[in-house]
């Protein structure tokens, strides 16, 4: 798994491209999965900070409680809708997923200022990042996968 920075480092132009559409729009879906194994989606807000992508829950969330026992997740980052009569106008969603690692460290909880005692803190480790777009009559996929690399997928 590798952290924000890493990735950064590893995929630098789809880097921007993510940390554009994330701070673009805060309000995204993470998917977790719950006891029984079948997913479940919340929504959530993540921030980049010293290299490290964040996200956390309210005391007592469900999604918190699914990624205290399962640590995998998904996070879907959507964006407005294209103009009907020109699909390349759409900025595309962006896809991450891979780990979230729960900070309990006391210091570490209070260099957040998080809004209520109790809430919870993830860092994400990322496994793959992938942006869907339109350009002309294509449909572009770009994803960096660790170990793999960045590449590219074009379908018409």
């Amino acid at each position: 798994m590798a952290s924000w920075q890493e990735f950064q480092r590893h995929a630098p132009e789809l880097g921007e491209t993510a940390r554009r559409l994330m701070d673009g729009y805060p309000h995204k879906v993470l998917a977790t999965l719950r006891a029984d194994g079948s997913p479940r989606v919340s929504g959530t807000e993540t921030s980049v900070r010293d290299g490290e992508l964040w996200t956390g829950s309210m005391p007592g969330a469900v999604k918190a409680a699914d990624l205290r026992r399962d640590p995998r997740m998904a996070i879907h980052v959507t964006s407005r809708a294209p103009d009907p009569d020109d699909p390349s106008s759409w900025e595309g969603d962006l896809k991450l997923s891979g780990r979230a690692v729960e900070i309990t460290d006391p210091g570490a909880l209070a260099a957040f200022d998080l809004p209520d005692a109790g809430s919870h803190l993830f860092r994400i480790e990322l496994a793959e990042v992938v942006w869907t777009r339109v350009r002309g009559n294509e449909l572009v996929i770009t994803a960096w996968g660790e170990g793999a690399g960045v590449r590219e997928f074009r379908r018409k």
